[in-house]
């Protein structure tokens, strides 16, 4: 990665100076703007597109959280979240945020989320010639031997990924998205459950979530996404307990906020 661009946001002046002076220590970073609330960041977010934007949690108006919900997240940069309170920590992964920090913030600890942001940028870039390639082999398969290969790849349009390229060791596995049975997080990686194989994506699952076909795939906790064409069968174990059965006999514990959601999208039984 040649260049490293980055968009501040925070209300306070003395916060942005010092975000300024830690990054001033990366030969590789371009401070590419300043915000100084949510409003403001939407904006630069749009036609700035930094690769990374520090983001403060607590704003008037507009939060950090609100930045993203406006910006979309699938067109939202790589985040790193700052504040003051370690309570917000879950809720920025959530959001899919590279990293979080709390001020005040250590060298150290502002080095790591930095090196954190770059190794996500570089898994996303490969993630999006991997999208190509699957694209082009599809376009490839279904196109007669004597057709030419167009000098534009295209990329999948219809909704969600039409498959994964997943590194396996030295070889480079296509999965079909649909044949996915659920997808665990696992720290600032997924797990693809295929069956009786799984395969490890180097994204979150916020990130993956964005991508999925909202139609087909479910969100039934904060670490686990569910394909309904796999589920079996829904236990309530107990009043505020819901567990999903998929076809495989995996058993996946259905968070309380998301319990409505996924039961809107099966159908309430009757």
């Amino acid at each position: 990665m040649a260049e490293l661009s980055v968009l501040l946001v925070d209300d306070e002046p003395l916060a942005r100076r010092g975000l300024r002076q830690a990054l001033s220590r990366h030969a590789d970073v371009v401070v590419c703007g300043e915000c100084r609330d949510g409003r403001e960041a939407v904006e630069a977010i749009a036609s700035l597109k930094p690769k990374l934007v520090l983001l403060d949690v607590q704003m008037p108006e507009l939060d950090g959280f609100g930045v993203i919900r406006e910006v979309g997240v699938a067109r939202m940069p790589a985040v790193i979240f700052i504040t003051a309170y370690d309570a917000f920590a879950v809720r920025a992964f959530d959001a899919h945020a590279v990293d979080y920090l709390v001020k005040p913030f250590a060298e150290e600890r502002f080095d790591e989320a930095l090196s954190r942001a770059r190794s996500r940028l570089r898994q996303e870039e490969a993630a999006e010639l991997g999208r190509k390639l699957a694209a082009l082999l599809s376009d490839a398969s279904a196109r007669p031997a004597s057709a030419p290969v167009p000098d534009v790849v295209k990329t999948p349009v219809e909704p969600g990924l039409g498959r994964l390229l997943v590194k396996v060791g030295t070889r480079s596995v296509l999965v079909p998205v649909p044949d996915i049975d659920w997808v665990a997080a696992d720290d600032y990686c997924v797990t693809l459950h295929v069956g009786d194989k799984e395969y490890v994506l180097r994204e979150s699952l916020a990130a993956l979530e964005a991508q999925l076909d909202a139609e087909r795939f479910v969100r039934i906790h904060r670490s686990a996404i569910v394909n309904v064409e796999r589920i079996r069968e829904l236990h309530h174990d107990s009043p505020t307990e819901t567990v999903v059965v998929l076809s495989t006999g995996q058993r996946l514990r259905v968070s309380r906020g998301r319990k409505d959601v996924l039961e809107r999208r099966l159908g309430r039984a009757r």
